[in-house]
């Protein structure tokens, strides 16, 4: 929920949120070049730190122009014709920037560096704001003796995950980012008091507390991070995390996938090895922004086109399928029509289809999802400290994407690539991969055991 906003503040920084809040309008501006920068493809140490150098190095990826920065002259001319500067991409070459006159986004439409504006967001005219109010905590765990993964153990079995554990690959050395909605109560939680938490940022408004946000973003983020022996052990107890807010629940507008893009690139600068989102848009409050069945292709969505980056930078994501089987939409949604990601669909624990899971193909063809697992009846930690269950692809997606992270640890000589392609083969359906279940429910041990067959 969100805190309450007071009004009245007299400090600086009081005076310039309300400025903030008067904005109405938000826009993607994109740019033509990077023709400006002072920056050089040959000296990344200037803009990438060196985790992200080194992760490129290691698989062998060359430093291109999407990396350069988005050109500082241009951002300066944009912000001097009376705009706030929001966001900038610089994989997609584009500054998100907020105003209330739309004549002045008319003069930056006609700057000779600009391709095109987009309107991404109009403020509602009511808010849904929250009172701020934290969840009591209870914390009230109960253990199952015998039984390590407590509450977790048929979610990770069902791929063998717990085989990579038990050979001593629990996610040690390796950071995950998790992009989402908001993570309430997560820092006051006992059961999560030892998971890895290497910082936060939010996307949305900096001035938020995304511990006090939804609640969507701890269950999520519980899948793989719970290290509680005979309560609940998650998917990777032992990698570190990154928290990341990216999802505005007051409204959907296309700005989101302008804040997600910038969170991915947060994400490689910080030298993030596998990112989990458990996001997906197809319709908006502007239902003129709605997106169409022919538009799954991977390319049309910004947020697709961020997704499809993310290999080339030597990252894997792993995403959620969306949770519309039993609506009228059926499909996928977008970012989850990428090329080169896990897209998740959702089974129950016997593996079993839940009728929710969005199906594929894409557009032009290409299986998705691409593998699915444990989604229905899902355990995760809820925001009174207790163990719950939870139903979406939303929590399938983590659920594998820790035993990814388990086994790119395992793997150390793969690219994110050879990752994703290492999964999907060791899916029950590999050899007859459809548009319901992809390519079935990936056994991670075996394919830790055709890695080691093919070094």
């Amino acid at each position: 929920m969100k805190r309450v906003i007071i009004i009245g503040c007299l400090c600086a920084l009081g005076i310039l949120n309300a400025q903030a809040r008067q904005d109405t309008l938000k826009y993607r501006i994109c740019l033509k070049d990077k023709a400006a920068t002072e920056y050089r493809i040959d000296k990344p140490e200037a803009y990438l730190s060196p985790k992200a150098i080194a992760r490129r190095v290691r698989q062998g990826l060359p430093i291109d122009s999407t990396d350069l920065p988005v050109c500082a002259k241009y951002v300066d001319e944009i912000r001097r014709a009376g705009v706030r500067v929001l966001l900038t991409g610089k994989w997609e070459n584009f500054v998100t920037v907020s105003c209330n006159d739309t004549t002045v986004l008319e003069r930056i439409a006609s700057l000779p560096f600009v391709r095109s504006v987009e309107k991404v967001w109009t403020r509602p005219a009511r808010g849904k704001r929250g009172d701020g109010q934290r969840d009591t905590l209870i914390n009230r765990l109960d253990s199952l003796p015998g039984r390590y993964y407590g509450a977790g153990e048929a979610q990770i079995q069902l791929s063998q995950g717990n085989k990579l554990h038990e050979a001593g690959f629990r996610g040690e050395g390796m950071t995950i980012a998790v992009i989402d909605a908001g993570y309430h109560n997560a820092d006051r939680i006992t059961a999560l008091a030892n998971a890895k938490v290497l910082g936060t940022n939010d996307f949305v408004n900096s001035t938020e507390d995304i511990y006090a946000e939804q609640k969507h973003g701890l269950s999520v983020w519980s899948c793989m991070a719970m290290n509680r022996p005979e309560v609940m052990v998650g998917t990777a107890p032992e990698a570190s995390y990154w928290l990341l807010r990216s999802e505005d629940d007051y409204s959907e507008h296309l700005v989101e996938q302008d804040q997600w893009a910038a969170a991915v690139e947060f994400a490689d600068s910080v030298g993030v090895d596998v990112i989990n989102t458990s996001l997906g848009y197809y319709t908006f409050d502007d239902a003129s922004k709605n997106y169409t069945y022919r538009q799954l292709d991977g390319h049309y969505a910004l947020m697709s086109r961020q997704a499809s980056r993310i290999a080339d930078k030597g990252m894997v994501l792993v995403c959620s399928a969306g949770n519309s089987g039993d609506d009228s939409w059926k499909k996928i949604t977008p970012p989850a029509d990428a090329e080169n990601v896990l897209t998740v669909g959702a089974v129950n624990k016997e593996g079993v289809l839940a009728t929710f899971s969005s199906v594929g193909n894409t557009a032009d063809n290409r299986i998705k999802p691409d593998v699915v697992a444990v989604g229905y009846k899902a355990d995760v930690i809820g925001t009174d400290g207790n163990l719950t269950t939870a139903n979406g692809t939303s929590f399938a997606s983590p659920i594998l994407c820790g035993m990814v992270a388990c086994l790119w640890q395992a793997c150390p000589t793969l690219t994110a690539k050879q990752v994703i392609e290492l999964v999907r083969h060791s899916g029950d359906r590999a050899d007859w991969p459809d548009n319901i279940y992809g390519y079935g429910v990936p056994d991670m041990w075996k394919a830790y055991q055709m890695y080691l067959k093919e070094k």
